[in-house]
C-alpha cells in the first residue's frame, strides 16, 4: 500500500473551520456529497482530512458556480 503525504492533516473541527461551516454541516457534506474528500481513520477515535483535498474540493465548487 502506497501512502502519499498530501499536506496538512486537519481534525474535523479544524477542517470545518477551514471551510467556514459548522461541524455538523461538515459531517453532513462528508456523508452526502459524493465528491467531498473522504475521511482518513488513524485510529477508532481519530479521523483526519487533508487540507489539500479540501482546498481542491472548494476550488472545484467555486469553479462550477463561476462558469
Amino acid at each position: 500500500m502506497s501512502a502519499e503525504v498530501q499536506g496538512r492533516a486537519l481534525r474535523p473541527s479544524k477542517a470545518a473551520e477551514h471551510l467556514g461551516i459548522g461541524v455538523s454541516t461538515f459531517w453532513r457534506y462528508a456523508k452526502t456529497i459524493p465528491d467531498f474528500p473522504k475521511p482518513v481513520k488513524l485510529s477508532p477515535r481519530c479521523t483526519i482530512f487533508f487540507e489539500s483535498q479540501l482546498n481542491d474540493w472548494l476550488a472545484s465548487r467555486a469553479a462550477a458556480y463561476t462558469a
